[in-house]
């Protein structure tokens, strides 16, 4: 059989690339390469490429994109010349390399992209986190003492220490990762739940807001005590409301503690984006 006509090797034009590019890429890592039938250069590296791939049987997906017949994705993708090879993780370019390169070069790009076995044990204790809790932390933890810098075992574990209410044990997890979206989206829950627990209960505090509707200062402990809980959408329209009785409150805490939760919930999110609109109209 032809390494061509393996079904990890396929020929990807506009109508499909979304569907066999950017959603396949969110289960298995996809390198696209961008070529076209006159390039001499691209000739030279199709087999290259193809083995690399081929060594993965089938861990990894290669796109063949003729850029004759997908002018939309040249331009898309800025390809000035070509051959050129990106390869794609999550829905996003992750790396990338342009003309012909020697196989160990070629081999060496591809493999690096992969999942190490830490990373595949730490996507098989994300799967136990609901089914076999204590498992899955032992896992993230055995990881962690094995590489300290592996994100998905340190997100993993901090998920975990969050949903025991942990939230200190959890940003310490966090100290070694990077400002990724999940990373932040933890910090920011953990931060939400510190804040909600110097402000008291909720209860109480729907009592304060209700004898005096005026009180800005009671109306955003009780937006930072209801995001603390989980109750963004609510929790959003008191700390707005916050802001609109005092500008002052509306610059600085209310501002921060909406940011939270705009990270919580997606930055961009309806919900985020309908907030961030009020917020900016109140602040400027």
């Amino acid at each position: 059989m032809s390494l061509a006509t393996l079904s990890w090797i396929v020929n990807v034009d506009e109508a499909d690339f979304e569907q066999q590019v950017i959603e396949a890429s969110h289960e298995r890592l996809v390198v696209v390469d961008f070529w076209a039938p006159w390039c001499g250069p691209c000739r030279a590296l199709a087999p290259l490429l193809e083995t690399a791939i081929n060594e993965q049987e089938g861990a990894v997906v290669l796109a063949k994109v003729n850029i004759d017949e997908a002018p939309n994705l040249a331009a898309r993708f800025h390809i000035r010349g070509i051959p050129l090879v990106l390869a794609f993780r999550d829905g996003k370019p992750v790396a990338k390399f342009e003309g012909v390169r020697p196989e160990g070069f070629v081999r060496q790009f591809v493999q690096k992209l992969l999942p190490s076995q830490a990373d595949k044990l730490a996507a098989e204790a994300e799967s136990l986190e609901t089914s076999e809790s204590a498992r899955a932390e032992a896992m993230y933890r055995e990881i962690l003492q094995q590489d300290s810098s592996n994100e998905a075992a340190a997100l993993g574990l901090a998920r975990m220490l969050l949903e025991r209410g942990q939230g200190a044990d959890a940003l310490r997890v966090l100290d070694d990762v990077g400002p990724t979206q999940e990373a932040e989206r933890l910090r920011a829950i953990a931060g939400l739940r510190q804040m909600g627990g110097h402000f008291g209960s909720e209860e109480a505090l729907r009592r304060r807001v209700d004898s005096v509707p005026s009180n800005a200062r009671a109306r955003y402990e009780l937006g930072c005590v209801l995001a603390a809980n989980g109750k963004y959408p609510e929790a959003l329209e008191m700390l707005q409301s916050a802001g609109e009785r005092d500008p002052k409150l509306a610059s600085q805490l209310v501002r921060n503690v909406m940011v939270k939760v705009f990270q919580v919930v997606g930055l961009q999110s309806e919900l985020a984006n309908d907030y961030r609109n009020k917020l900016s109209a109140l602040l400027y």
